[in-house]
């Protein structure tokens, strides 16, 4: 499993008190944190405010996989933005967390295997349209909706079928 964060910008009708502002990103708004599987299938989504630390989301995503998996979660790589505290809370839950340490040499951004999965699965979830704001007001509405763009590309996935995009140029029968 592989669980990461996302801060996404809010709409404007969203209450103050239900966002916060991500000063290393530069983004007011609420973080999203989903944790997929290897394939990149969601198992679990989070949405807290902006402002929230990625342990708060790793601890409550930790939890949610837990619940929803029964216990066969044995393994979770992380990247550096969680720390100990999420470390220590999978061994209470008897998963091993491994924090997945960049090559110091290496500039730029640079892939990091099996870590890349979580990347990809926000980059497809993102061009739906409902998941590039938060229009939501609960948080929990918002978290459906990813839930939802994951159930659309599981239901392409299994099926074989693309949907045309707007990309794509329409045919006008006359």
């Amino acid at each position: 499993m592989v669980p990461d964060t996302q801060s996404v910008h809010v709409a404007a009708g969203i209450s103050a008190a239900m966002t916060g502002h991500d000063p290393a990103k530069r983004v007011p708004g609420r973080k999203r944190g989903l944790a997929v599987d290897v394939l990149g299938l969601v198992i679990a989504v989070v949405v807290l405010a902006a402002n929230t630390h990625d342990n708060a989301a790793g601890i409550l995503l930790l939890d949610q996989v837990a619940e929803h998996t029964g216990g066969t979660v044995r393994k979770v790589l992380v990247d550096r933005g969680f720390k100990n505290q999420v470390v220590a809370h999978g061994a209470d839950l008897g998963i091993d967390v491994e924090i997945v340490q960049r090559t110091p040499q290496v500039k730029g951004f640079v892939p990091q295997p099996k870590r890349w999965r979580v990347e990809q699965t926000y980059g497809i979830l993102i061009l739906h349209r409902r998941l590039v704001r938060d229009d939501e007001y609960h948080p929990s509405s918002s978290a459906s909706r990813a839930y939802w763009a994951m159930t659309h590309v599981m239901t392409r996935r299994l099926t074989g079928a693309n949907a045309p995009t707007w990309r794509e140029t329409q045919t006008v029968s006359a």
